[in-house]
Protein backbone atom coordinates (compact mmCIF):
# COMPACT_ATOMS: atom_id res chain seq x y z
CA UNK A 1 0.00 0.00 0.00
CA UNK A 2 2.84 2.54 0.95
CA UNK A 3 4.50 2.26 -2.23
CA UNK A 4 1.60 2.50 -4.33
CA UNK A 5 0.59 5.72 -2.32
CA UNK A 6 3.48 7.24 -3.52
CA UNK A 7 2.35 7.05 -7.06
CA UNK A 8 0.67 10.01 -6.88
CA UNK A 9 3.56 11.96 -5.63
CA UNK A 10 5.90 14.94 -7.92
CA UNK A 11 7.63 15.11 -4.39
CA UNK A 12 8.16 13.24 -1.08
CA UNK A 13 10.16 14.00 1.85
CA UNK A 14 9.33 11.71 4.47
CA UNK A 15 6.77 8.58 5.03
CA UNK A 16 5.84 7.33 8.06
CA UNK A 17 3.78 3.72 8.34
CA UNK A 18 1.90 2.95 11.66
CA UNK A 19 0.01 -0.74 12.59
CA UNK A 20 -1.73 -0.64 15.52
CA UNK A 21 -3.41 -4.14 16.91
CA UNK A 22 -5.32 -5.34 19.39
CA UNK A 23 -3.39 -8.39 20.83
CA UNK A 24 -6.07 -9.49 23.22
CA UNK A 25 -7.99 -10.64 19.76
CA UNK A 26 -5.05 -12.57 18.67
CA UNK A 27 -4.40 -16.05 19.02
CA UNK A 28 -2.45 -17.68 22.09
CA UNK A 29 1.17 -18.14 20.49
CA UNK A 30 1.15 -14.33 19.51
CA UNK A 31 -0.11 -12.67 22.80
CA UNK A 32 3.47 -14.99 24.26
CA UNK A 33 5.32 -13.96 21.34
CA UNK A 34 4.57 -10.10 22.24
CA UNK A 35 5.42 -10.67 26.15
CA UNK A 36 1.78 -10.48 27.70
CA UNK A 37 1.51 -10.43 31.37
CA UNK A 38 5.23 -10.66 31.86
CA UNK A 39 7.25 -8.27 33.65
CA UNK A 40 9.10 -5.48 32.71
CA UNK A 41 12.45 -7.28 34.29
CA UNK A 42 10.91 -10.47 32.79
CA UNK A 43 10.22 -8.87 29.05
CA UNK A 44 13.61 -7.22 28.59
CA UNK A 45 15.33 -10.58 29.69
CA UNK A 46 13.52 -12.60 26.86
CA UNK A 47 14.18 -9.49 24.71
CA UNK A 48 18.02 -10.25 25.19
CA UNK A 49 17.93 -13.76 24.56
CA UNK A 50 15.83 -13.28 21.91
CA UNK A 51 13.05 -14.77 22.53
CA UNK A 52 10.94 -11.59 22.24
CA UNK A 53 11.93 -10.30 18.56
CA UNK A 54 9.09 -7.93 18.03
CA UNK A 55 8.06 -6.87 14.11
CA UNK A 56 9.93 -9.09 11.82
CA UNK A 57 10.69 -7.20 8.72
CA UNK A 58 10.50 -4.00 9.58
CA UNK A 59 14.36 -3.58 7.80
CA UNK A 60 13.20 -5.28 4.92
CA UNK A 61 10.11 -2.85 4.55
CA UNK A 62 11.96 0.34 4.74
CA UNK A 63 14.67 -1.39 2.26
CA UNK A 64 11.96 -2.09 0.13
CA UNK A 65 9.95 1.35 -0.05
CA UNK A 66 13.29 3.16 -0.17
CA UNK A 67 14.36 0.83 -3.44
CA UNK A 68 10.98 1.61 -5.08
CA UNK A 69 11.78 5.41 -4.29
CA UNK A 70 15.31 5.51 -5.96
CA UNK A 71 16.69 6.32 -2.68
CA UNK A 72 19.89 5.54 -1.04
CA UNK A 73 19.87 5.33 2.50
CA UNK A 74 22.91 5.95 4.68
CA UNK A 75 21.26 3.15 7.23
CA UNK A 76 18.32 1.60 8.62
CA UNK A 77 18.22 1.31 12.07
CA UNK A 78 16.29 -1.17 14.13
CA UNK A 79 15.14 -0.44 17.85
CA UNK A 80 14.61 -2.71 20.18
CA UNK A 81 10.95 -3.57 21.12
CA UNK A 82 9.66 -1.38 24.00
CA UNK A 83 7.21 -3.12 26.69
CA UNK A 84 3.91 -1.05 26.80
CA UNK A 85 2.84 -1.14 30.28
CA UNK A 86 -0.82 -1.94 31.66
CA UNK A 87 -2.59 1.05 33.48
CA UNK A 88 -5.68 -1.31 34.66
CA UNK A 89 -5.80 -4.84 35.20
CA UNK A 90 -6.40 -6.50 31.55
CA UNK A 91 -8.22 -9.82 30.39
CA UNK A 92 -7.56 -11.90 27.43
CA UNK A 93 -7.92 -15.10 26.60
CA UNK A 94 -4.73 -16.16 27.75
CA UNK A 95 -3.96 -14.26 30.85
CA UNK A 96 -4.75 -11.83 32.96
CA UNK A 97 -2.26 -8.67 32.89
CA UNK A 98 -1.67 -7.12 36.33
CA UNK A 99 -1.52 -3.23 36.43
CA UNK A 100 2.34 -2.33 35.75
CA UNK A 101 3.07 -5.10 34.04
CA UNK A 102 3.45 -5.53 30.42
CA UNK A 103 0.13 -5.36 27.98
CA UNK A 104 2.68 -5.89 24.53
CA UNK A 105 5.37 -3.89 22.93
CA UNK A 106 6.15 -1.54 20.52
CA UNK A 107 8.60 -1.64 17.71
CA UNK A 108 10.67 0.83 15.65
CA UNK A 109 12.79 1.29 12.44
CA UNK A 110 14.01 4.16 10.87
CA UNK A 111 15.58 4.89 7.18
CA UNK A 112 17.86 7.39 7.93
CA UNK A 113 18.61 9.76 4.92
CA UNK A 114 20.94 12.67 4.72
CA UNK A 115 20.84 12.51 8.48
CA UNK A 116 17.48 11.98 9.34
CA UNK A 117 14.22 9.40 9.50
CA UNK A 118 13.15 9.70 6.54
CA UNK A 119 10.98 6.25 6.40
CA UNK A 120 9.35 5.58 9.65
CA UNK A 121 7.68 2.28 10.71
CA UNK A 122 5.75 1.48 14.03
CA UNK A 123 4.40 -1.52 15.12
CA UNK A 124 2.48 -1.68 18.26
CA UNK A 125 0.20 -4.42 19.25
CA UNK A 126 -0.97 -4.62 23.10
CA UNK A 127 -3.84 -5.30 25.35
CA UNK A 128 -5.20 -1.94 25.79
CA UNK A 129 -5.68 -1.13 22.31
CA UNK A 130 -8.61 0.92 21.93
CA UNK A 131 -8.62 1.50 18.15
CA UNK A 132 -6.75 -0.87 15.84
CA UNK A 133 -5.88 0.74 12.37
CA UNK A 134 -3.18 0.93 10.10
CA UNK A 135 -1.89 4.46 8.28
CA UNK A 136 0.46 5.79 6.36
CA UNK A 137 1.22 9.88 5.99
CA UNK A 138 3.62 10.86 3.22
CA UNK A 139 4.78 14.33 3.61
CA UNK A 140 5.63 16.13 0.23
CA UNK A 141 3.85 17.10 -3.22
CA UNK A 142 1.13 16.40 -1.90
CA UNK A 143 0.60 15.27 1.14
CA UNK A 144 -1.09 11.65 1.88
CA UNK A 145 -2.82 10.34 4.70
CA UNK A 146 -4.70 6.70 4.67
CA UNK A 147 -5.88 5.14 6.90
CA UNK A 148 -7.45 1.68 6.89
CA UNK A 149 -9.62 1.40 10.31
CA UNK A 150 -10.06 -1.76 12.27
CA UNK A 151 -6.69 -2.74 10.43
CA UNK A 152 -6.51 -5.98 7.78
CA UNK A 153 -5.89 -9.35 10.03
CA UNK A 154 -2.17 -10.48 10.10
CA UNK A 155 -3.34 -14.50 8.83
CA UNK A 156 -6.25 -13.21 6.78
CA UNK A 157 -4.23 -10.58 4.68
CA UNK A 158 -1.44 -12.94 4.40
CA UNK A 159 -3.51 -15.70 3.08
CA UNK A 160 -4.93 -13.50 0.80
CA UNK A 161 -2.30 -11.75 -0.81
CA UNK A 162 -0.50 -15.64 -1.06
CA UNK A 163 -3.40 -16.58 -3.36
CA UNK A 164 -3.74 -13.64 -5.45
CA UNK A 165 -0.26 -13.01 -6.23
CA UNK A 166 -0.16 -16.56 -7.83
CA UNK A 167 -0.98 -15.94 -11.20
CA UNK A 168 1.05 -12.67 -11.23
CA UNK A 169 4.00 -14.64 -9.86
CA UNK A 170 3.30 -17.37 -12.85
CA UNK A 171 3.43 -14.93 -15.58
CA UNK A 172 6.58 -13.06 -14.27
CA UNK A 173 9.87 -13.24 -15.92
CA UNK A 174 12.96 -15.81 -14.90
CA UNK A 175 14.78 -14.22 -12.18
CA UNK A 176 14.71 -12.85 -8.24
CA UNK A 177 11.52 -10.68 -7.82
CA UNK A 178 10.10 -8.76 -4.82
CA UNK A 179 6.70 -7.51 -4.61
CA UNK A 180 7.48 -4.09 -5.92
CA UNK A 181 8.86 -5.91 -9.08
CA UNK A 182 5.33 -7.22 -9.65
CA UNK A 183 2.26 -6.08 -10.76
CA UNK A 184 -0.01 -4.39 -7.96
CA UNK A 185 -1.78 -7.29 -5.91
CA UNK A 186 -5.81 -7.78 -6.74
CA UNK A 187 -8.49 -10.05 -5.82
CA UNK A 188 -7.94 -12.37 -8.75
CA UNK A 189 -9.69 -15.46 -7.58
CA UNK A 190 -11.56 -15.75 -10.76
CA UNK A 191 -8.71 -15.02 -13.05
CA UNK A 192 -6.98 -17.35 -11.58
CA UNK A 193 -8.94 -19.74 -12.02
CA UNK A 194 -9.00 -19.40 -15.53
CA UNK A 195 -5.27 -19.04 -15.92
CA UNK A 196 -4.80 -22.51 -14.51
CA UNK A 197 -7.18 -23.93 -16.61
CA UNK A 198 -6.02 -22.63 -19.61
CA UNK A 199 -2.08 -23.90 -18.55
CA UNK A 200 -3.32 -27.37 -18.17
CA UNK A 201 -2.06 -29.13 -21.28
Amino acid sequence: MTITLTGVCQRIESIKVERVMDSSKRRIPYQKKIGTGLSVGEFRKMIDEKKITGHVGLVESIAMIASALGWKLDEIKEFPPEPVIAERELKTPYTVVKPGHVAGLKSVAHGIKNGRPAIVLEFISHAAVEEEYEAVSIEGIPKIYEKIAGGVHGDIGTVGVIVNMIPKVLNAGPGLVTMKDLPLPSAVTEDLRVYLHWKKP
